[in-house]
């Protein structure tokens, strides 16, 4: 039987590419964007993402971002960590050259 799931969705945190340097960032609760994850604004089970993504889109819109999107996170000891490799490689930087970008700092 088709019909919407019981099932809870796990925590979701909103990211996107800052359209001017390609940067990563993430959703703020005040709905700026900031580029370390510890910083973003954790949604928990649904709630306000619907919302979150329409505002994003307004940034989209106004040149700020590209191509918003939630990804699945799990939070331990309060630290976010991003439920796929993809999104810890996005948080952390290049993979290359470990000099450059957010692991050299």
């Amino acid at each position: 039987m088709a019909g919407k799931s019981n099932k809870t969705l796990p925590p979701q945190v909103l990211t996107a590419n800052q359209l001017f340097d390609g940067d990563v960032v993430y959703w703020r609760e005040d709905g700026t964007w900031a580029q370390d994850l510890p910083d973003a604004f954790i949604f928990e089970a649904g709630a306000g993402i619907e919302a979150a993504l329409v505002r994003a889109e307004a940034d989209v819109e106004a040149s700020k971002i590209l191509d918003p999107y939630m990804f699945a996170v799990s939070i331990d000891e309060g630290i976010i960590h991003p439920s796929s490799v993809r999104e810890t490689i996005r948080a952390k930087g290049p993979t290359v050259r470990l000099d450059l970008g957010k692991q050299a700092a």
